[in-house]
């Protein structure tokens, strides 16, 4: 499974014209095209920051969309309000568990690491399956994890949903001692630490811890 994430940055005021455009018009169109298998899109209403996400069945349908969906990516860029254009990758899947569906007001802490080698990756993958799942989805109001790796670059990125905005803050504390453990044993890079509000949650990436 491979994932496609578009990092816009909008203006806060039209968050939700974005989002609207996102569910009513651009869903429809990419959930159509071969290989798609879902769609989400987080988004910090404060800084007007989104991140939007498409998931594919394999990366030869993945980049066989890229010249069909390059026109949706401009219509929620100018729904957003962005001025500053965007930034678009591509990952691998690696790790997915669900307990249950996000309900409405839900958050997701993403946690960015980068190493730059292949064997910090398939250690981060391990230690993602063996040490954070186990300790974080026991954690109140947890909905779902997943990891997503760069092979190439060295990059992993880790989401972690909880069904509210006090679940997630009530987390910090737990999730930031996990967090520095893995850093330490991986040697890696903290990129970043963001928490954004789940707007639209479509993804059907099927399990895979």
């Amino acid at each position: 499974m491979y994932i496609r994430t578009t990092e816009i940055q909008g203006d806060p005021a039209d968050i939700d014209d974005g989002v609207r455009l996102i569910r009513e018009e651009i869903f429809p169109a990419v959930s159509a095209m071969e290989g798609c298998v879902g769609m989400s899109m987080l988004v910090d209403r404060q800084t007007g920051r989104c991140l939007t996400t498409t998931a594919w069945s394999s990366e030869d349908t993945m980049q066989a969309s890229a010249p069909a969906v390059r026109p949706l990516r401009d219509r929620a860029e100018r729904a957003l309000g962005s001025t500053s254009g965007r930034y678009v990758h591509q990952w691998e899947v690696a790790v997915v568990h669900r307990e249950h569906a996000t309900p409405d007001g839900a958050c997701a802490r993403l946690t960015w690491l980068s190493g730059g080698s292949l064997s910090m990756v398939d250690n981060a993958i391990d230690m993602y399956r063996m040490v954070v799942l186990p300790q974080i989805k026991d954690l109140s109001g947890f909905c779902s994890a997943s990891l997503m790796v760069d092979r190439e670059t060295g990059r992993v990125v880790s989401t972690a949903a909880f069904d509210s905005r006090e679940a997630i803050e009530a987390s910090r504390d737990i999730s930031a001692g996990i967090r520095d453990r893995v850093v330490r044993e991986l040697g890696a890079t903290l990129d970043n630490v963001e928490e954004m509000e789940i707007a639209f949650a479509h993804l059907h990436v099927p399990e895979m811890a």
